[in-house]
């Protein structure tokens, strides 16, 4: 269903943009362009096709899950200024 003048001006009031009597015609042809290729795609038969997340088949590469650093934490409490039960004691800020 293709727009006319009318729709596309009610479309950039609703969309609080404003548009020239020649922009309006440029848009409503850009539109109707779009809505064509919209109804173009929509005939073609895709029963029987599974939904994708992507175009093309892709698999991430992940590395293994490992951990690569020492546990440092009794250094990093040791400077801190108040520590208890291996947590960081802080001021009350929410009352």
């Amino acid at each position: 269903m293709p727009l006319n003048l009318d729709e596309v001006r009610r479309i950039a009031r609703l969309a609080r943009i404003e548009i020239s009597g020649a922009e309006a015609e440029k848009n409503r042809d850009q539109l109707n362009g779009i809505f064509g290729f919209i109804e173009q795609l929509q005939s073609v038969d895709t029963d029987g096709i599974a939904p994708m997340a992507h175009a093309v088949d892709v698999v991430q590469r992940l590395r293994t899950d490992a951990v690569t650093e020492t546990d440092r934490r009794s250094a990093f409490q040791a400077i801190a200024p108040e520590t208890e039960a291996g947590l960081y004691l802080v001021p009350k800020v929410i009352e």
